[in-house]
């Protein structure tokens, strides 16, 4: 939310822009180019232009405010480079108007619809392809529209030419699963031009037509299960949380949150509260750029690697979510505001969900000598957006706890990409798996990079941090290891961007720390930190020499270290669309900037799925969780979870039809102990149905 009052700014300089603030930007730019002549301009993206990092530290310092700005993005069509603009929204002027040649500005929703679906469809060479195949109506037919990758090198030579392909597909009804029945065509449309520059196909001769219906709608689905009892989350006394503007206080927490249009949910200046002082951790985080490369050699599959962040935007693609279904308990919702390709707002309501949810047992022990037990049953907030992205749902999950731990979580979900198989590999496709008869979901990947601009406890922002990479290491048998059980830490100070690049190792419990030298914990000796906790996460499987490898190049490590920079905020590179060169991160570090102390580092984490298709993931995905952690190293004195309330959840009960000698003596004991001695903090009550999941 962002407060615009008679021209003025009055909210946080991070505020995203308010519907008042896009018209003033749009009318400037227009305003602007209308002076110096340019035709017809297209509002590709309109945005908050953060201020320097300088600038907000000094401004949290009780210094000047930070010029609120704009950064808009602008296409003259037919032309697709795009042109950038910097709108000042204090003296409502621009003040900078740049052309960028070589690279091409983002697909948009127009693409989507107006050019995909109408466009597409209406052409007269692909209806002529559907009613052969037997298609009585285009009504029956519905598009995929995705960027191209640029996998020929005529289409590397082509790629000042923004395009699209669409991946056709029969439904038989209006609530039909469309990815049962996949056509084999693949239109490539001009953007600008309206015009169908080919169509490929996959097969030679009359291909099979995959006709059986695989629905997961739930009019179409059933019976459904009888056998579940009313859960509802409730909290009688509403949330611990309070949010004031865009700023969140959740216990000790401190949270400001944004959100852009490309990289959806932003999270700034977190910090802890700790023995009366708000402790920063972290300046800026998000999810920064993400590729799906699929791994079909077919032609025209092969073209499929989508950048979803930075060819797409995930902010534009997010879901409105849904009371009582995507988030449970006492709900507070945040809306999103947008721009349109006449550079209007819209909004997106409900695009951000905050709630609080139980967190299992944080800490427990029982002292054996008196059998008396002491348990802690925790919970955690949640900040949390979910994004559609043509077949597929991506849930982008902030978890704050109440030990300090900080936690992201990617849940995918929705619907495997799908094509017509191909009769040579009857239902073993070397490439994919056979989901429904003539159905093949190509293997592919999910590659996500985390950008963490860290604090740690350092009044500068970061400028003073430290990143190692810390393992454990096995001592040779010898004097210092005479029983061959011995092992060290190993910690090694990353130093130069250029060696920066790391890979995950679970062999030998590889994290890395992000630590601050100019503060030492008063017991242990050593400068407090934060480590990154990375999943065992495989990275991009293309070849290097490949187009693929040389896009998503920021994929080929798990880590990587940069000192900060303004100009520095995508590890794909600013324009990756049909780009073969991104420049990005790993480019960056070719320069071979210090990362020591002084630099203020900037950590890029690589995470992500290789999805080997089940058939269990048609007609719909199960959830499937990829992330990593930040947890607090030395950073407290100790166990920050020590104050958690030891409380009793009296909603809890035992099940009226447990039965069974297990049931009676394990209950009956067990159970009793937990109610006196454990269940604690009422983090959310499990009760029958009543009021539940009220809106705040």
């Amino acid at each position: 939310m962002s407060v615009y009052k008679a021209g003025v700014h009055t909210g946080h300089p991070l505020d995203p822009l308010s519907a008042l603030e896009i018209k003033l930007v749009a009318d400037q730019c227009k305003a602007y180019a209308a002076h110096y002549g340019y035709g017809t301009l297209r509002f590709n993206t309109i945005g908050l232009k953060e201020p320097t990092k300088a600038s907000l530290l000094a401004f949290e310092k009780q210094g000047p405010r930070p010029a609120r700005e704009a950064e808009v993005v602008l296409t003259e069509p037919p032309k697709s480079n795009p042109i950038e603009v910097v709108v000042d929204l204090d003296a409502k002027s621009v003040t900078s108007f740049k052309k960028v040649d070589g690279v091409l500005a983002s697909i948009i929703l127009d693409d989507f619809f107006v050019v995909g679906e109408a466009m597409l469809k209406g052409a007269p060479e692909v209806q002529k392809l559907c009613a052969d195949f037997g298609i009585p109506s285009m009504d029956h037919v519905a598009i995929d529209t995705w960027p191209i990758h640029p996998a020929h090198p005529e289409d590397v030579a082509d790629s000042t030419k923004r395009r699209i392909m669409g991946f056709m597909y029969y439904r038989s009804t209006d609530l039909d699963n469309i990815y049962a029945h996949p056509l084999p065509w693949l239109p490539i449309m001009d953007v600008e031009t309206r015009k169908i520059v080919k169509i490929e196909c996959a097969w030679k001769g009359q291909p099979p037509f995959a006709k059986q219906d695989f629905n997961y709608h739930h009019k179409l689905v059933g019976p459904t299960r009888s056998d579940i009892k009313p859960l509802n989350i409730l909290q009688p006394e509403g949330p611990s949380f309070t949010v004031e503007g865009n700023l969140i206080k959740w216990q000790r927490w401190h949270i400001r949150i944004g959100f852009t249009w490309r990289e959806g949910l932003v999270i700034y200046n977190v910090a802890y509260e700790d023995e009366g002082r708000l402790r920063p951790i972290l300046n800026r985080a998000s999810i920064a750029e993400m590729a799906v490369p699929y791994g079909e050699p077919q032609e025209p599959f092969h073209r499929r690697l989508a950048f979803d962040i930075g060819d797409l935007g995930l902010g534009v693609l997010t879901n409105s979510l849904e009371l009582g279904c995507d988030c449970l308990g006492s709900i507070h919702y945040f809306d999103a505001l947008m721009a349109n390709s006449k550079g209007e707002p819209f909004e997106i309501k409900k695009a951000v969900c905050l709630h609080e949810e139980d967190a299992g047992v944080i800490w427990k022990h029982t002292e054996l000598r008196t059998m008396h037990p002491e348990s802690r049953r925790g919970r955690r907030l949640v900040i949390s957006t979910m994004a559609t992205v043509a077949n597929y749902e991506y849930g982008f999950n902030w978890y704050f706890g109440q030990d300090g731990t900080i936690q992201h979580e990617v849940k995918l979900t929705g619907e495997v990409s799908t094509t017509l198989a191909s009769p040579e590999d009857g239902t073993n496709p070397k490439h994919g798996t056979m989901v429904a008869p003539h159905v093949v979901a190509a293997f592919h990947q999910h590659l996500f990079c985390a950008r963490l601009d860290m604090a740690v406890d350092d009044a500068e922002g970061g400028k003073g941090l430290v990143v190692s990479e810390v393992e454990a290491e096995l001592l040779p048998e010898g004097k210092d290891n005479p029983w061959g059980n011995a092992f060290v830490k190993k910690e090694t100070d990353l130093l130069n961007e250029s060696t920066s690049g790391r890979l995950v190792d679970p062999m030998k419990s590889r994290f890395w720390k992000i630590r601050n030298p100019a503060i030492c914990h008063e017991y242990s000796g050593h400068p407090i930190a934060y480590k990154l906790m990375p999943a065992n996460t495989q990275l991009l499987l293309a070849h290097p020499s490949s187009t693929t490898a040389q896009r998503a190049s920021f994929a080929t490590k798990s880590l990587w270290v940069t000192p900060h920079s303004e100009a520095e905020k995508y590890p794909g590179g600013n324009y990756p669309l049909q780009n073969v060169n991104t420049g990005g991160v790993a480019e960056w570090v070719k320069q071979g900037r210090s990362i020591a102390a002084g630099s203020d580092p900037v950590v890029w984490h690589v995470f992500g799925a290789t999805h080997l298709v089940r058939p269990e993931d048609f007609p719909v995905m199960p959830v499937e969780t990829v992330g990593f952690h930040l947890k607090p190293v030395g950073f407290f004195k100790h166990n920050p979870a020590l104050d958690v309330p030891h409380t009793i959840n009296t909603a809890s009960k035992l099940a009226s039809h447990c039965c069974g000698a297990l049931a009676a003596n394990g209950h009956s004991n067990g159970h009793a102990n937990g109610h006196a001695n454990g269940h604690s903090n009422g983090a959310a009550v499990l009760a029958e149905p009543r009021e539940a999941n009220v809106e705040t």
